[in-house]
């Protein structure tokens, strides 16, 4: 009896299971490998190996557990130097997981270590390959990370090694495999990524700009640093705990999920200097929260904007979340290696206060109310979306503070006169909003619904330009 035998996950992998007997193979694992487990249990399958594509940045890797709980074997690529066991394959190197094989190719580029994993069923035929954050569908991997660690691996070195390996290891390969990346649209580890989350190798050579044939290295090393942002502050932080090692999950949840009355809360807040990281919506936040707390919303780009806001990821953290929500915050904490989260207030913002508890609100208008109010008073706004999304389209006379650079910009913030944030949405600039509060900040209101709404208003607006045109 055949069962499913390859799996693969992190943040948005496409997930992709091979047919083999009895052995399985994980590639990338997230921070929390129980469901890893559970699928070999109801598959009859052990747990091989845990093959890793490169040290990852943007995400703690669940290999070391799966390691400690599977008895799984960790395979690297060429020139990785873990700090715990592990195998360090070589360029070719094939490892067989039941009738399939596993073919190492190297590609560095992304990082030096970065490798490519060919699949290879029970007949020889090649089936696909999982690229890494070496190619992704519609763009390559970042080459300016790892500078970040090692110092002389300048992103000029580094996009030449890519290219090299995508001309030679990579676009060689039959037009028929199956590309299956490590990211899709939205990951910072790429700038143009598509949402489609595999794609044949043969479309990616006619459509993916990386791939072009007649491309030169020169060409590809300008056009692949052109327009690269800069990456999140965590990220470097993370790979050295992917090298290093990191305390086990299970740890983690023991001492994270430690419910505090509201007066306890309290204590252990100041006792600690705990940040009191507030996980509700943007609408519930604003309409009460703890004083000096921040709000970074579970239902958005949590684990991001935490990684860009919270620059110690070591900082200690007391959580607010809905109810039933403590465990999943306390996970996607600690998958981007924010493990020190110390417990959460029982009962949630509402036990605070019901409990008598002194509370702040952020004052939220809708667009209309703006565009009411910019034919009198005319408040400062100010826009904290991203530069590429204020040049594409933004209210004339608005500023531009994108939200993480917030905390280099706050004398630009006025104290003396009125002004209103807004964003795509409201996500982001309710978490602009709780920062300005804690470091004093009073006379503002926050745009529901954020530029979305805006947009419909007869508010005047810079001339449109089309995202995908601007770098």
């Amino acid at each position: 009896m055949k069962v499913e035998q390859i799996y693969t996950g992190c943040l948005a992998h496409a997930a992709y299971y091979i047919e083999s007997k009895g052995e399985a193979a994980v590639f990338d694992p997230l921070r929390e490998v129980q469901p890893y487990l559970d699928r070999a249990k109801k598959d009859n399958a052990e747990i091989k190996y845990v093959f890793e594509t490169h040290f990852h940045a943007d995400f703690v890797s669940g290999h070391l557990d799966l390691q400690k709980k599977a008895g799984a074997k960790i395979v690297f690529g060429p020139g990785a130097k873990p700090a715990y066991e592990a195998i360090t394959a070589e360029d070719g190197q094939i490892f067989e997981v039941g009738d399939y094989k596993v073919k190492v190719i190297h590609t560095p580029g992304h990082t030096m270590e970065s490798t490519t994993y060919l699949l290879i069923d029970e007949k020889g035929n090649e089936h696909g390959i999982i690229t890494g954050d070496t190619l992704f569908i519609g763009d390559v991997g970042r080459p300016d990370l790892a500078q970040h660690v090692v110092s002389e691996l300048t992103e000029e070195k580094l996009a030449g090694h890519l290219f090299d390996s995508l001309r030679n290891k990579i676009m060689p390969l039959s037009d028929e495999l199956i590309v299956y990346p490590n990211h899709g649209a939205g990951s910072a580890c790429g700038k143009m990524m598509s949402k489609e989350t595999t794609d044949t190798l043969g479309n990616q050579k006619k459509v993916n700009y990386a791939l072009r044939a007649d491309m030169t290295k020169e060409e590809f090393i300008k056009e692949l640093l052109t327009g690269l942002t800069t990456p999140p502050g965590y990220f470097p932080k993370n790979v050295l705990m992917n090298i290093k090692g990191y305390e086990s999950l299970d740890n983690i949840m023991d001492r994270a999920t430690t419910p505090y009355s509201p007066e306890a809360f309290e204590a252990v807040a100041n006792e600690t200097g705990a940040l009191v990281l507030d996980t509700r919506d943007a609408a519930d936040f604003a309409k009460g929260f703890i004083p000096n707390s921040i709000n970074i919303g579970l239902e958005g780009s949590f684990a991001q904007w935490v990684g860009e806001m919270i620059p110690d990821i070591k900082q200690e953290i007391l959580l607010v979340t809905y109810d039933g929500k403590e465990e999943e915050a306390i996970t996607r904490l600690s998958r981007v290696g924010y493990d020190n989260t110390v417990g959460f207030l029982k009962g949630g913002f509402e036990a605070w206060k019901d409990s008598g508890k002194e509370f702040e609100m952020v004052n939220r208008i809708s667009a209309a109310e703006l565009e009411k109010a910019m034919k009198d008073e005319r408040p400062l706004i100010i826009d904290v979306r991203k530069k590429s999304e204020f040049d594409s389209e933004h209210l004339l006379g608005a500023i531009n503070i994108p939200l993480n650079e917030i905390n280099q910009h706050l004398a630009e913030f006025p104290k003396d006169t009125t002004f209103v944030l807004h964003c795509a949405g409201g996500y982001r600039s309710m978490i602009a909003a709780s920062i300005l509060k804690q470091r004093g900040w009073q006379d503002f209101a926050d745009v529901e619904g954020g530029f979305a709404d805006l947009s419909k208003t007869k508010l005047p607006k810079s001339d449109y330009v089309c995202p995908s045109t601007m770098l």
